[in-house]
Order: C-alpha cells, then structure tokens, then sequence
C-alpha cells in the first residue's frame, strides 16, 4: 500500500520531469558543495538534503508517480528502493538529511544560539557525501 503523501496515476513515467528535477537537484548539489568549501556549514546541510529529496522525487516522477507530498528522503528513499533495491542500503542516510531540513535554518530548533553555530565541516562534509551516494543511483537510474 503506498503512503498517503504519494499518489501514482498509471504505468506510464514521465522521464521529462524527472530529469528536470534530477537537473535542479545537480545544481543543489553544487550549491552544497559551494557552501562546504566557503565553511557555510548548516547551508551545505541543508542544500544536501534538498539536493536528495529532489534527485528522488525526479526518479519516482520518471516511473509514473504524481503527488509527492513529503519533504522526506527517508520517506522518499523508502518508496524509491521498491522499485531501485540499491537503495534500501541509503535508508539512513534519509534519516540524517532530514534532521537538516528544517535544523539548519531554524534557530527555534535548538535551546540557544542561531541554528548555523551548531554546524561543523564534518557534518555538512557527511551529509554532502549521503546526497552524492543517492544522487549517482538517481544518476544511473534516469540518465542509463
């Protein structure tokens, strides 16, 4: 049964859109890289997991999917790996992109301080290598 947050309409994908979303997800993906290398640490957090979420919403487009109403890559890694079993193994790697969704940009989420003071390179580092392992399936899986 899917999740409520998506819907499929037919068997027939879309690849257009899904390269159009694999395209803006490159480009958030070199923003993350970009804010790593300038020590924008909770910026490149964030631009990795947006870089994620939109390389594999570009993948279930591509396969008929229409309403993917989640901002969740482990969600979104979750409904991917039935039909990419490659990705099973990135499960985790959703469950660490998301806590930078809204914890990189939010200072509410933490007791004290503006949110960007609790990034450090190694962080922003693993979440950029998490969104590089899942953006090169979603690579593979769209471009062959």
């Amino acid at each position: 049964m899917l999740p409520v947050w998506c819907l499929v309409w037919g068997a027939m994908g879309n690849l257009e859109e899904g390269l159009r979303w694999l395209d803006q997800a490159e480009a958030d993906f070199k923003t993350a890289g970009d804010c790593l290398r300038d020590g924008n640490f909770y910026a490149s957090a964030f631009f990795s997991q947006q870089a994620a979420e939109k390389a594999l919403k570009g993948l279930l487009y591509s396969r008929g999917y229409r309403a993917l109403v989640t901002h969740s890559v482990f969600e979104l890694l979750q409904e991917s790996s039935r039909q990419y079993p490659e990705l099973a193994a990135m499960v985790d790697y959703g469950r660490e992109l998301d806590r930078h969704y809204i914890g990189s940009r939010y200072p509410n989420f933490y007791p004290s301080g503006p949110a960007y003071a609790y990034y450090t390179g190694e962080i922003a580092s693993r979440c950029l290598s998490y969104a590089e392992s899942i953006l090169n399936v979603c690579r593979r899986s769209l471009k062959g």
